[in-house]
């Protein structure tokens, strides 16, 4: 026991960093040691229950307290911001080991996959010349971004023992790259219906334009902009509904939700309450995706088609990872036939293309537990148009990476405009077995016939074709809108949304 404890002792060191790399007006300590895998940890405490809580107090009892920071009191962009501003002042000033720790620095983030994707956001925003990379902690629900890169889909244990394992994976995990997709939702404020005007609870990763570009041409009184991102997936439908009703309840009865198991169990039972299991019987016709809205993908730059989708089709989820639903991999890998026929290729996670999956009802979902199940393959495309008709419904649901929302549509025919397109790219830490994959990786292109179903595609993606350009300016897909771009040496400024 004595010599574990020192060892892992010794293994701590080479993640601690000391206070005068992280507060402006600390003494800089000796004897002076360069961590190989400084960390910087940020952990939400309202997730998992009680573990977020847990975890925040191990963390804190291994490492330096002051690089380990709970988001539900400091939001990572100005913590980013002080921390980058203090080791860009040191190394201005000589130090050579800040410039070291800057480039070795690898970043923690401990929550559900909301909490991860604001952390990814904030990470592309500040524009840094050297983005540190992402570790993922499982201590959400579905938990598909730390599930896709080999962090395990089941909350984690806060002891220490557990924690310096989690900190051994870290130093030995290797660097992938994910593709960032850009949201801009364009919507009229209703004049007349039952929902607000302005949907509630937005994700972290959704924000508020406070004004749009000029050449914008949806730049028009009485319009509401917003703009965010996400790394994982955008979902529209039932699926939806099914997950804004979870959040709902966890955040009427908290007490309610304190593991993943129940949480879980109450998932499952909100699938069927929604009528999920059973929609045809109690799911409006209306809410279909092809009543609800017009759905265009560009196929060639300035050139979008209209992707024509089944009248059955409740649920269409844009997915970048392949995870989805707590691990599940809605496209799956197309056989050598379907990669000719339909030009469809495996999901990689930084090829710049995202996949679009339609589903009936949770009976058709239930195919993924099949090895070789998947959902109904609607497209692989870099930019996406959703344009919804005036509806006799006011609202449908929406989610990404995990965050639902309520989303209120026009009823006197001015159309709600979502598109999303490529942004760029963040980088993150995965093990070594991890399920994402990379199309740079030489054994990620293995033949792949084994790997797929024979049964044929419930519908095609040919459809007629427009050439209408894009309403979104170019300037305004550069930033998700999380946080301030990093500028040398300036005094921090109170974040705001560009």
């Amino acid at each position: 026991m004595g010599d574990y404890t020192s060892e892992a002792n010794h293994l701590l060191k080479e993640f601690y960093i000391p206070n005068y790399l992280l507060e402006h007006d600390s003494e800089v300590e000796q004897p002076l040691h360069i961590p190989i895998c400084p960390v910087i940890v940020f952990i939400n405490s309202r997730s998992g229950g009680q573990l977020g809580s847990d975890l925040i107090i191990t963390y804190r009892m291994l490492l330096n307290k002051n690089q380990v920071f709970d988001l539900g009191e400091e939001a990572p962009d100005k913590v980013l911001h002080r921390v980058y501003g203090n080791l860009e002042r040191l190394k201005f000033n000589g130090h050579t080991n800040a410039a070291e720790i800057q480039n070795r620095l690898r970043l923690i983030v401990a929550g559900g996959d909301g909490t991860a994707s604001w952390l990814l956001g904030v990470v592309s925003d500040l524009k840094l010349a050297n983005p540190p990379p992402i570790a993922t902690v499982p201590l959400g629900t579905g938990n598909n971004l730390p599930f896709s890169f080999g962090w395990g889909k089941k909350n984690p244990g806060t002891d220490r023992h557990a924690v310096h394992l989690f900190l051994d994976q870290v130093m030995t995990a290797k660097e992938m790259k994910i593709d960032s997709w850009h949201v801009v939702m364009r919507m009229p404020t209703p004049k007349s219906g039952s929902c607000d005007p302005i949907p509630l609870d937005l994700p972290q990763s959704l924000h508020s334009f406070q004004r749009v570009a000029e050449t914008d041409l949806l730049n028009t009184e009485g319009y509401q902009t917003f703009r965010g991102g996400f790394w994982n997936y955008f979902s529209m439908g039932m699926d939806a509904q099914v997950s804004y009703a979870f959040h709902s309840e966890r955040k009427m009865h908290p007490e309610k939700f304190k593991n993943q198991l129940a949480n879980q169990a109450t998932y499952a039972k909100l699938g069927c309450t929604q009528g999920w299991f059973f929609s045809s019987l109690v799911h409006p016709h209306s809410r279909n995706i092809a009543q609800l809205a017009e759905v265009k993908v560009m196929r060639r730059s300035g050139h979008w088609e209209k992707l024509h989708i089944s009248s059955s089709i409740r649920s269409i989820i844009c997915l970048n990872l392949p995870s989805f639903s707590g691990g599940l991999n809605p496209w799956g890998t197309p056989n050598k036939r379907k990669k000719q026929d339909r030009n469809l290729t495996a999901p990689y996670v930084d090829d710049g293309l995202f996949e679009i999956v339609g589903f009936r009802n949770a009976w058709h979902g239930l195919v993924l537990l099949a090895p070789k199940g998947h959902g109904t393959r609607l497209a692989q495309t870099n930019r996406v148009r959703f344009k919804f008709h005036k509806s006799v419904v006011d609202h449908t649901y929406m989610r990404m990476d995990g965050e639902p929302w309520k989303q209120p549509l026009s009823e006197d025919g001015d159309k709600v405009i979502v598109e999303i397109s490529h942004l760029g790219q963040v980088k993150m830490l995965a093990t070594q077995n991890c399920n994402a994959k990379s199309i740079h990786d030489p054994t990620t292109h293995l033949s792949t016939s084994s790997y797929d179903d024979d049964e044929e595609e419930v519908e095609s993606s040919s459809d007629e074709s427009s050439s209408d350009e894009s309403d979104e300016d170019p300037e305004e897909r550069r930033k998700f809108g999380a946080a301030n771009t990093f500028k040398l040496l300036e005094d921090l400024e109170a974040v705001h949304f560009s």
